[in-house]
């Protein structure tokens, strides 16, 4: 086995490690720690620049596929998912995801950059400065508003490697529902974008040159394994640790630490 494959395994194991106890910690998606420093590893490892930014995205989405059906299946025996809301958003947000991988096949690696910085610097703000009070609908957009948001939601998500949590719940609490509904709900939406996004990230990246080891397109067999396994270990540790932890102190220094890596990922966009 190259020293290569050896470091590449390593690296994987030390950022499914930290993924999963940070979105146990903070109570955020799996993506949103899984793409910076998975980035980071194909970067280290010389992966081509071309690639490295769609590979650590589709690689995200692919983990999602199981952590968010079984996050699905733990609300739902709770009795806290709105499955009204469910199927009734699910099927634009999955167009969306869709949308978003066939988008991803075609941009550059810059565009993702940007893609995800912007996003997760949207994400650090709603983290350190939103309030689940606030309101600006009593009930949820129906019609042609709740295909383009849902679909928007999908797109978003694709783009930048995550489940949709996020920008779900924000949209949920600010039209009405109550936080842990939301909360519950979203889950059900990082199933609906991970497979088709994951299936559409392989499909867009097959036969491309560049690809780290045992890649399937953009989406990296061994990330998929081992983020996919760790995650599910360290994250329950995570959300043990929450419960002793001031988490709001913690949700804002968190939210710090997220504006300054999408505002690095920015700049090295930019650069």
């Amino acid at each position: 086995m190259s020293p290569e494959i050896i470091w590449f395994a390593v690296g994987l194991i030390a950022a499914g490690l930290l993924a999963g106890f940070a979105g146990g910690l903070f109570g955020i998606g799996g993506g949103i720690v899984i793409v910076p420093p998975l980035y980071w590893l194909m970067t280290a490892l010389g992966v081509d620049e071309a690639v490295r930014m769609h590979v650590a995205v589709g690689t995200s989405l692919s983990t999602i596929i199981t952590t968010s059906w079984r996050s699905l299946a733990t609300h739902t025996k709770a009795g806290a998912v709105d499955f009204e809301v469910l199927k009734s958003w699910a099927p634009w947000i999955s167009i969306g995801a869709i949308a978003g991988a066939v988008v991803a096949g075609t941009v550059s690696a810059e565009v993702l950059l940007i893609v995800f910085g912007g996003g997760l610097l949207l994400v650090a703000l709603q983290m350190g400065f939103g309030n689940p009070a606030w309101r600006v609908a009593s009930e949820l957009p129906t019609g042609a508003l709740r295909a383009v948001i849902a679909g928007a939601i999908g797109l978003l998500s694709a783009l930048m490697g995550i489940g949709g949590g996020a920008f779900g719940v924000t949209v949920m609490t600010l039209c009405g529902k109550p936080i842990h509904r939301a909360v519950a709900t979203a889950s059900g939406f990082g199933a609906a974008i991970a497979l088709p996004a994951a299936v559409g990230y392989a499909i867009a990246g097959f036969g491309r040159e560049g690809l780290p080891p045992w890649s399937l397109g953009f989406v990296s067999l061994p990330g998929f394994v081992i983020l996919g396994a760790l995650t599910a270990i360290t994250a329950p540790m995570g959300a043990r640790l929450a419960h002793r932890l001031p988490q709001a102190t913690l949700k804002r220094a968190f939210a710090v630490l997220l504006a300054v890596v999408a505002i690095n990922m920015l700049r090295e966009a930019l650069a």
